[in-house]
């Protein structure tokens, strides 16, 4: 059987070149940032003033500039951040920037999505293999093991290096409540966690013998890789994903598609064959799984980005924990 060339896969030089319209109808939308001279993500344009969105979680410390279509390199002034969505709004020093035109229809499965940049030809392309749905934050912990003798959420274990020891939680503690919600269950107790992520803190009504005390907790993720395979028995190996975006879970809904984009790739629109936003690619979370945020959650972290003051989180991060 004659195999077929890899310039015709999907992230083939032939596949990419026949998207090329949409990609030069597109690139003077989009900018690709850099952190003291290393890309680390793509950016939405906005505004006709130069505004910019992208992913938060990429953008590190230094000096930020970009790179638009024309080949030019441009000043960058990081204005506000939006923990929620993971969203930056930047500001690019330039003014032959073309808002990006979002789509106004709903997307379908099987639907063409086009990671354009400031290229001639796309990044990548792949279809929609899921609509919008809530992605859960990945799991973080308070670092308690319950008691599973009794029915009682008496903890059993306090976990070295986890907020719970850190808060000083005891051994023997029962959970009262958690931030007021009282509790009488270890399953509730989960639950109620499993809605915070990592650096997000939880108020813990306990008894202790027959004194009721609290305890301010914060969630995070184990550092150790003895602590990690505890309490992440079912993790996949990053051999097996690939290199996955800094942060991967934790949107309120998002579209998910099977493009293969490096983490730098994100922050980007996602366009249609008309060359419409159907989302902004927010993270690369698996081998073949790439989510983008659908344009009304865009939309509406713009508006609070916009009305942030300067460099300022607007919104909570969006969370996990247990």
């Amino acid at each position: 059987m004659l195999a077929l060339s890899r310039n015709y896969f999907t992230s083939g030089e032939e596949t990419l070149r026949a998207f090329a319209s949409v990609s030069r109808a597109t690139r003077d939308s989009i900018v690709k940032l850099n952190v003291n001279g290393e890309t680390v993500a793509l950016g939405t344009v906005v505004g006709s003033n130069g505004l910019v969105l992208t992913k938060a979680s990429e953008l590190k410390p230094g000096k930020l500039t970009c790179w638009l279509a024309t080949e030019k390199e441009v000043g960058a002034e990081l204005l506000a951040l939006d923990d929620e969505e993971d969203l930056a709004l930047v500001r690019v020093q330039a003014r032959e920037l073309k808002p990006i035109q979002w789509a106004a229809g709903e997307v379908f499965i099987g639907e063409w999505a086009i990671t354009p940049g400031i290229a001639e030809t796309p990044h990548a392309v792949g279809i929609i293999s899921a609509l919008p749905r809530r992605i859960r934050p990945q799991r973080a912990f308070v670092g308690i093991q319950f008691d599973f003798s009794t029915s009682t959420p008496r903890i059993e274990e306090v976990m070295s290096g986890l907020g719970a020891e850190q808060a000083g939680v005891k051994p023997g503690d029962i959970i009262l409540a958690v931030n007021d919600t009282v509790t009488t269950n270890r399953d509730q107790i989960v639950e109620i966690l499993r809605e915070f992520h990592a650096g997000q803190t939880v108020k813990l009504n306990l008894k202790r013998d027959e004194e009721r005390i609290e305890a301010v907790v914060r969630l995070m993720i184990p550092g150790s890789e003895e602590l990690r395979s505890r309490l992440y028995p079912f993790q996949r190996s990053s051999t097996m994903q690939g290199d996955v975006s800094q942060r991967a879970e934790g949107f309120e809904q998002a579209i998910e598609h099977d493009t293969v984009l490096a983490p730098w790739l994100c922050g980007g629109p996602l366009v249609n064959l008309d060359g419409k936003a159907v989302g902004l690619n927010i993270a690369r979370a698996g081998r073949v799984t790439t989510y983008a945020l659908p344009p009304r959650l865009v939309l509406r972290a713009l508006d609070r980005l916009e009305s942030a003051p300067p460099k300022t989180p607007v919104s909570k991060p969006g969370g996990s924990g247990s």
